[in-house]
């Protein structure tokens, strides 16, 4: 909250984890909200670059269509050929 970007706790590292930090695509808060039971976020961000490894815009990219679960957004960023996979 003191410095207006997003951080999350992250389960590989076993420690807090600011989105950008490592890869430069950054979210900054826009709004945060708590839910009626206070045991949900919802995290609305400006988001620099792309929000998921995969390197596209966000995390759910993938749906079921048609009863099979399809990949619905494309890939923006070759996260392996910038060397922040």
């Amino acid at each position: 909250m003191r410095t207006g970007r997003v951080c999350y706790w992250s389960r590989s590292r076993q420690a807090p984890w600011r989105k950008g930090d490592t890869s430069g695509h950054i979210q900054e808060l826009v709004e945060l909200r708590v839910d009626c039971d206070g045991d949900t976020l919802l995290v609305e961000v400006e988001q620099t670059g792309v929000a998921c490894h995969t390197g596209r815009h966000n995390c759910f990219f993938r749906a079921i269509r048609g009863g099979e679960l399809t990949e619905i957004a494309p890939i923006v960023v070759d996260m392996e050929k910038i060397g922040r996979a």
